[in-house]
């Protein structure tokens, strides 16, 4: 086969069915606030562990409504529970208790 110096990329559709929604049930059954959620970025500006790391809170919530969890897991250790995104909430969004939820979520859905 010849090789021409590219290669074909990989399909970057996202098939939702085929995630695991447990997660974002547990967290709306237990933090009914989460559901007003607009991702308007506030909580992710004002981040304490997103100026020091790679941490983003929207990417949290985007990918817990996918439904990928080995991405989540990997990102939800990396918040400090410091309560910034709380305060700065413009829908009142208990955040610190969405991340202990989602944590909890997933070390009972393991």
């Amino acid at each position: 086969m010849k090789d021409f110096g590219f290669t074909i990329t990989k399909d970057r559709q996202i098939d939702y069915d085929q995630h695991d929604h447990r997660l974002l049930q547990f967290v709306l059954e237990n933090e009914p606030s989460f559901q007003a959620c607009i991702s308007c970025g506030g909580c992710t500006a004002t981040c304490s562990a997103g100026n020091l790391i790679d941490f983003n809170i929207r990417k949290l919530n985007m990918l817990l409504r996918r439904g990928e969890t080995e991405g989540l897991e990997k990102e939800i250790n990396k918040c400090m529970l410091c309560g910034k995104c709380m305060l700065v909430c413009p829908r009142g969004i208990n955040t610190r208790n969405v991340i202990l939820k989602i944590k909890e979520a997933i070390q009972k859905f393991r």
